[in-house]
């Protein structure tokens, strides 16, 4: 808390109250109720300082807490009437499991979903989908509540007529693979719960429908998305897929890009994978199966029913995800897992809405008027529900996919002429993409999220021995060739990789006009993985060698083009000719892109400035050369002002991104109290692409910029229409934009846009306010370097409360507020 030159204590009317002039406005108190007052009682005066200091921090802190948690209620989602299908569904989740909730027609409906259901094609398939039907049935003619609890992380329904009053909880146990639904009414029911797949047979998947896959537009054979295996056992259903031996889109991608030599060395996440689970419910039997169309798709449903109306009804779906050699061993796994949790709902429920309050905990972002709901408030409730979606994959092996992360629904729903299955996506279901995946994951360390954040680190750990055999293959030299969309196994994607390509092009190339020579985008988790040290203290060693062996492909390659040009390995300056390249997917052929040349110059920089404890491969000496190899930032010029430039030179535009102001973001080369903020101004005012490019869908970062910037009205203007409802049903579910519903990266490039409106930093300095108008006010939490957490809160253009974490922090801090 921020020291306090003045205390004054009075009694009035049995309260005890304290004067805090160096924290609250002038002639505002902080109340002490009377029963505290006796505390102080006989005791000297400095003692009586003391102690009414301490008691004053004390219940500061709980109402810091308080507030909070009343602040996070006030974000819930509550819905009074049911929903007409899927597309109006609510998230729920825990661990590495999404649910999609909703009821329709009086019948309770559930997608399930689980991070890394990677089939053949590498589609990333549900589960499946659970009907839940009562009678007598609460649901019609009555009352109806539907409410996303956030500081549980459960979904609640209650509804009821004149004969009966039903409640209904589901939730996911966050530490395990298990969902939980609880149905307890006032009179005994009969509850009939249904596993219903489309996957009961095989389906073809033709043309558009592939974009859910890897083939995409180029499949070299008809594309089959095989059945499940699904059936009663003992008293409940079991469901599951296991992956086909061969060939897999693994087998079909390694033999394109001729790396069959090393084919057993590569990472082979489809192989043997299989998934899915077992749905039982207490005192429930086998009732037969059904078959029925939901909106496009015709399904098969396997019933189970309690023996006799229950006024309380427990089910539970376990499940499991593995790499197992036969299908055998993932039973026997499945039941491992299900003795373990079987019998203590309680202490999972207990445990799970633990870690959930401890989350909201971590940080937060309040706004605007709770009571009148202003846009303000929108924007930071918006926030708060999309950070929820993120966490619902804290544990899971694979990251939130970009494109809808674990709550996709039927595609019908965002594109009528999309007439396929659940499973659907557009860009893939096992393919990254870096720059949409970065935009996801970036927002997780302000919001200090860093076991959210893990997943995405690991991802590209995993891969490291791939991309170094790709060098080492193509091109004999060492370092890590990581492209931009990479499928999970760590190759091009096999449709974007070039089924057409000339004979003698090179192997390790992508002959694609968007993706050719785009290498840098993995600098953007290499910087992630520096965060993690800087900002929370984590032993970051396991990182070094992918963040070197990144930086060595582009020291090793470049100067192999070179000398394949000509006899000089470098320009007349020394410095590394970092071309061809390509400055993002928009500036093509570029000669040293500046989003490139920043990136390496930061990585290099700030490996460098980690402690001595950490030990490199190479020597520093090695990676300080390097960092004295990279060539300058180019500039421009527009109607006489200096700008950044893409690139030095470049061949063509073929997207519509602004690289040119990736120097200011991601990679802090400019910004609020750095050298030549006023020629990244010139870039974003002047340069005409970024003026013609700037936009708020998707995932366009312009909000980031004009924050950065320190652009208070156009930062506001620009999250607004990021963070703003998204005109569907649950109000964080954005897009499609450019990708897909549940837009991952429109909601995760909000987030960041918001978080540097509050908060910037610059090594030990951070800056408070830096682009926020003092018009709304806020109460937020966020994390900064070394350890530190800012508090504030903002009420009429005045701040009247801060708190930074550890105290000696305080004098880093500069409010940039205007006064």
């Amino acid at each position: 808390m921020v020291q306090l030159k003045q205390r004054k204590i009075s009694k009035m009317a049995g309260q005890t109250l304290i004067q805090l002039p160096g924290v609250v406005q002038p002639g505002r108190r902080v109340v002490i109720l009377d029963r505290y007052r006796n505390i102080f009682v006989g005791l000297s005066p400095l003692v009586l300082q003391k102690s009414s200091m301490l008691l004053l921090f004390f219940v500061l802190i709980g109402c810091f807490a308080k507030a909070q948690t009343s602040a996070i209620d006030a974000n819930n989602i509550v819905w009074t009437k049911q929903s007409q299908h899927s597309g109006e569904s609510m998230p729920c989740g825990g661990g590495d499991i999404g649910l999609n909730v909703w009821v329709e027609n009086d019948e309770l409906f559930f997608y399930i979903a689980q991070s890394g259901n990677f089939d053949e094609n590498n589609a990333l398939l549900k589960n499946g989908r659970c009907r839940i039907k009562l009678f007598p049935n609460p649901f019609q003619g009555g009352r109806f509540r539907q409410e996303l609890i956030l500081q549980k992380g459960q979904v609640e329904i209650t509804a009821g007529n004149s004969l009966l009053s039903t409640k209904i909880l589901l939730w996911v146990d966050v530490h395990q693979p298990v969902v939980h639904l609880s149905i307890n009414s006032t009179k005994p029911v009969t509850t009939t719960a249904t596993f219903e797949s489309w996957r009961y047979q095989d389906r073809p998947s033709a043309g558009r429908e592939n974009n859910a896959n890897s083939y995409k537009w180029a499949p070299p054979t008809p594309v089959v998305t095989f059945k499940d295996e699904i059936g009663f056992l003992k008293a409940g259903v079991l469901f599951y897929h296991r992956n086909k031996t061969s060939p897999s889109i693994f087998d079909v991608t390694v033999k394109q890009q001729g790396l069959e030599a090393v084919k057993d060395e590569l990472l082979n996440p489809i192989k043997d994978r299989q998934f899915g689970g077992w749905m039982e419910g207490e005192g429930m039997i086998p009732a037969g199966t059904t078959t029925g169309t939901y909106k496009d798709t015709d399904f098969k449903g396997w019933k189970l029913q309690n023996a006799h109306p229950r006024k309380s009804q427990e089910i539970n779906i376990y499940l499991l995800n593995a790499q197992v050699p036969a299908s055998d061993d993932w039973r026997s796994e499945l039941v491992e897992k299900i003795l373990k949790t079987k019998g203590k709902e309680k202490l999972a429920s207990r445990t799970t809405i633990e870690w959930w309050q401890q989350f909201w905990q971590r940080s937060f972002v309040f706004m605007g008027d709770a009571v009148k709901q202003d846009t303000a408030w929108e924007v930071g409730r918006n926030y708060q529900l999309f950070r929820y979606m993120l966490a619902c994959n804290t544990f899971g092996k694979y990251p939130t996919k970009f494109n809808g992360g674990l709550f996709t629904y039927d595609p019908a729903f965002v594109d009528s002429t999309y007439k396929f299955t659940p499973d659907f996506r557009n860009w893939g279901g096992g393919i990254h993409t870096a720059q949409n995946q970065r935009l996801v994951y970036f927002p997780l360390i302000r919001s200090g999220d860093f076991d959210v954040l893990k997943p995405q680190l690991d991802f590209y750990l995993h891969l490291l021995k791939t991309a170094e055999l790709r060098s080492k293959v193509y091109w004999n030299h060492a370092g890590a060739s990581f492209t931009e969309q990479l499928e999970n196994f760590g190759l091009p994607n096999y449709a974007e990789y070039g089924t057409k390509r000339p004979a003698n092009y090179d192997k390790g190339m992508e002959y694609n006009p968007w993706l050719e020579y785009e290498w840098d985008t993995v600098l953007e988790f290499c910087l992630m993985m520096l965060e993690t040290e800087r900002y929370a203290g984590q032993n970051i060693q396991v990182y070094l060698p992918f963040i070197e062996s990144c930086l060595e492909f582009f020291d090793e390659h470049y100067q192999q083009l070179a000398k394949a040009r000509g006899a000089k390995t470098f320009d007349a300056s020394g410095h590394l000719v970092l071309y061809p390249g390509s400055a993002a997917e928009t500036y093509k052929m570029a000669y040293n892109a500046s989003s490139t040349v920043s990136g390496l110059k930061t990585i290099l920089t700030r490996l460098l400035q980690l402690p001595a404890q950490y030990e490199t491969q190479q020597p520093r000496a090695h990676w300080d050369s390097m960092l004295r190899r990279i060539p300058p930032i180019s500039y421009a010029s527009f109607e006489g002002h200096t700008t950044i430039a893409p690139a030095k030179l470049w061949e063509r535009i073929n997207n519509t991104e602004t690289p040119q102001l990736y120097p200011l973001y991601p990679w802090g080369i400019f910004g609020i109290g750095r050298p030549g903020l006023d020629t990244a101004l010139n870039t974003y005012r002047y340069d005409t692409n970024a003026i013609k490019f700037r936009s708020h869908a998707g995932w366009k970062q312009d909000n980031i910029f004009a924050a950065r910037l320190g652009l208070r009205e156009e930062a506001a203007a620009l999250t607004v229409k990021k963070l703003q409802n998204s005109g569907r049903r649950f109000p964080a579910f954005w897009g499609p934009g450019f990708d897909w519903t549940p837009d991952h990266n429109w909601g995760g490039s909000g987030m960041i846009g918001l978080q540097e409106m509050l908060l910037q930093t610059d090594g030990e300095k951070i800056y408070m306010l830096p682009a926020w108008p003092a018009r709304w006010d806020v109460h937020f939490k966020l994390h900064a370097p070394y350890n530190t957490t800012v508090e504030c809160v903002l009420k009429n253009g005045k701040v009247i409360q801060l708190k930074v974490t550890p105290a000696s922090r305080m004098k880093d801090l500069v409010n940039m507020l205007p006064q």
